[in-house]
């Protein structure tokens, strides 16, 4: 009797699956392969995204680059326009203390001047004190003078006594016309005319005459008819002022000297010596 063999049942299960196995081979295959292409696509788009990235990085790195570039060509033109600025607010502060020494200079120069304007418009003013105290003194001296002009002479110099009072005349002017007022009483002083001009007489009588004056202390006169003489007399009142008045009672001696000395300026006498009845002394006033 022929016998076989019974395989255990582990080679029987092996066999089946073995057997399933290659009934499945294909369509394992088939999955395989798909699974295959499908990581085969995922590698090809994860190694263009790779590149796209690494481009992307490569572009990053130059902007980067460029942009550090930048900055660092910034920086310098930053540093150099700093120090430029720096240099120019050195220069303008430089500046700024040269103007300020210049200008204060100047405020002490103006203020120098000033003082010296301020110092000039005193001492002007103190002239003008001076040349108006001068020109009182210089009036009273005149108002005591003869009785010639008289008030027109006084008046002159009280009009400049005013202006100078009243700043309405400078120094330089007060000066110049003080002097002018002077120059002419000297000229009054040194002259000795003869002329025709109506006088008031002794007893208030007024009567056309020849009258002689000799500069500023003598004066004496003859009337047209020759009839009467006076010799111009000075006395001191009790107030201490100087008065004039006409002696009239003249002697026969005295008359002819008058009568002489008019005919001797009037170019009717040959020049010659004439003895006139006149006297420096100041007599007191009659007592009446």
């Amino acid at each position: 009797m022929n016998t076989r063999t019974i395989p255990p049942a582990s080679t029987q299960c092996t066999a089946l699956l073995l057997g399933f196995m290659l009934c499945l081979a294909p369509r394992a295959f088939a999955d395989i392969a798909s699974d295959l292409e499908d990581y085969r696509s995922q590698k090809a788009a994860l190694e263009a995204e790779i590149k796209r990235l690494d481009q992307r990085i490569k572009s990053t790195d130059s902007l980067a680059k460029e942009e550090r570039k930048r900055s660092e060509v910034l920086q310098d033109r930053y540093q150099a326009d700093l120090k430029r600025r720096r240099a120019e607010l050195d220069s303008l502060q430089a500046n700024i203390r040269r103007q300020a020494s210049e200008l204060q200079n100047e405020r002490n120069r103006q203020a120098r001047a000033q003082s010296a304007s301020d110092h000039i418009k005193a001492y002007r003013a103190a002239l003008g004190k001076i040349l108006a105290e001068m020109c009182l003194e210089f009036e009273n001296l005149v108002a005591q003078t003869l009785p010639w002009d008289r008030e027109d002479r006084v008046a002159r110099i009280q009009a400049l006594r005013r202006d100078l009072e009243t700043e309405s005349a400078g120094a330089e002017e007060g000066f110049s016309r003080l002097r002018s007022l002077y120059a002419e009483e000297i000229r009054f002083g040194d002259e000795v005319i003869a002329l025709n001009r109506p006088m008031i007489r002794r007893d208030g009588e007024t009567v056309n005459a020849r009258i002689l004056r000799i500069g500023n202390q003598w004066m004496v006169y003859q009337d047209d008819e020759a009839l009467r003489f006076g010799v111009l007399q000075r006395s001191i009142s009790p107030d201490g002022n100087i008065n004039y008045e006409w002696r009239e009672d003249l002697s026969f001696e005295e008359r002819q000297a008058v009568k002489l000395a008019i005919d001797v300026k009037l170019a009717r006498k040959p020049p010659q010596m004439v003895s006139l009845p006149l006297s420096l002394s100041i007599s007191k006033p009659e007592e009446k």
